[in-house]
């Protein structure tokens, strides 16, 4: 399921469904956009959401890997905040 709230700038992809018999609700992707730049809230994914914006050409240092305590984020290639 796709959950696009453009007035708060929230964009979620949630797995939701049945595996065997378990019950599947999870956020696979949480994208938000602040201050101008992309804050990846939670990414599940295999090769992870930052790399398809790198190859659209999005800017290293407007992409935060918000689920990454402030502190950890400036090891990472990209913004801090």
């Amino acid at each position: 399921m796709l959950v696009f709230d453009g007035q708060h700038d929230h964009y979620l992809l949630i797995a939701r469904g049945w595996q065997g018999e378990e019950r599947i609700k999870e956020n696979t992707i949480h994208v938000r956009l602040r201050d101008g730049k992309i804050w990846i809230e939670e990414d599940w994914t295999e090769d992870g959401v930052v790399t398809d914006f790198l190859q659209a050409a999005v800017p290293r240092e407007d992409i935060v890997l918000a689920f990454h305590r402030p502190q950890l984020r400036q090891h990472t290639e990209l913004a801090i905040a």
